[in-house]
């Protein structure tokens, strides 16, 4: 195990050391285990690709029935209407 040292204001280490008593642990073991967690967490996340196919994917499935059909290409005029509101 390595040694690290991180400072915490007196809130937080009151209440995490009231969860750690709580649980059974010591504030270091409480610690480690809401390090593993998140970074279990961190791992789990989709990856860019996956996030851009998801994105992607939703294209063209929807319309607005009361909305302009000339979007593609009078897009630059729409958002300047919307800007100069």
């Amino acid at each position: 195990m390595m040694r690290t040292q991180i400072q915490l204001d007196s809130t937080q280490h009151e209440r995490l050391r009231k969860i750690a008593h709580r649980r059974g642990l010591s504030l270091a073991a409480l610690i480690r285990r809401w390090v593993d967690e998140k970074l279990a967490e961190g791992d789990a996340a989709p990856s860019r690709d996956s996030q851009v196919r998801d994105a992607l994917s939703v294209l063209g499935k929807y319309s607005d029935p009361d909305g302009a059909g000339d979007v593609a290409t009078e897009h630059d005029r729409y958002l300047a209407e919307a800007f100069g509101r």
